[in-house]
């Protein structure tokens, strides 16, 4: 897997529900209409002020305590500095380590929410995820250059982005997320707020990118992946592995 992809060690997907959220309507109303007519979907006041902060509280003590490393590009591109393609500082998470049960739970809702879904996002059969990357733009004006999350078929097919940022002006602080639907002329602009779930196809009909932010902005990230693809590309990654393994025959 190139570098920046989410861990070949995912996770399987938990179904724990948060009972004050109506997550069938939501799915069913709300995220496969618009995923299937617009390829993206955002919920605000997703999971309520209490939790949303006890995700932001570790998130930012992740950050302070300088658990957040650079992001990683693919490939090598000589010349061009990393950071003006790629700003952001992140750790993988899973939810279940120590001190992280609020991060565990905000993927177990998402997680449930995505099942719901089940079979009405056209040929996807979803059944497991990538563990959540935890991601800060410090504020310096860093951002994300236009790029597509899975441009070589690697599995992924419905990006998740849950948003920490509090009292966030976009006209201040910048990073919006712009999206460039395929075949349209139009953008879509999603502001960065708090406990705002961003809901996106994965593949090439979604170019996008972090406009540089200039306040410190927090986000989770997790990648939900589609069984058929998953398993090719998995044959594929063994098969290149296996023939780089090889050793060479002699010339008779």
């Amino acid at each position: 897997m190139p570098p920046g992809s989410p861990p070949l060690a995912y996770s399987a997907m938990p179904l724990m529900q948060k009972p004050s959220l109506d997550l069938e309507k939501l799915a069913l109303e709300r995220v496969v209409p618009r995923l299937l007519s617009s390829g993206f979907c955002y919920l605000d006041n997703f999971l309520g002020e209490d939790i949303g902060s006890r995700v932001l509280d570790k998130v930012r003590n992740m950050h302070q305590d300088g658990a957040l490393k650079d992001g990683q590009l693919a490939g090598h591109l000589q010349g061009v500095s990393k950071k003006h393609l790629r700003g952001d500082k992140i750790a993988w998470v899973s939810g279940t380590e120590e001190g992280c049960e609020p991060i565990g739970l905000v993927l177990s809702v998402i997680d449930r929410l995505v099942v719901l879904c089940g079979n009405r996002l056209g040929q996807y059969y979803v059944k497991e995820r990538s563990k959540a990357m935890v991601a800060c733009y410090p504020g310096n004006g860093a951002g994300y250059v236009r790029h597509v999350d899975n441009p070589t078929g690697d599995g992924r097919c419905i990006t998740c982005i849950y948003y920490l940022n509090k009292d966030w002006d976009a006209k201040v602080h910048g990073g919006i997320l712009r999206i460039f639907p395929e075949g349209s002329h139009h953008v879509a602009d999603i502001e960065p707020i708090f406990d705002r779930l961003l809901l996106f196809w994965s593949d090439r009909r979604n170019p996008h990118e972090v406009q540089p932010s200039y306040s410190t902005r927090y986000a989770l990230t997790v990648w939900y992946f589609d069984a058929k693809e998953r398993a090719a590309a998995r044959q594929k990654f063994k098969r290149l592995s296996e023939s780089r393994e090889e050793p060479p025959t002699k010339e008779s």
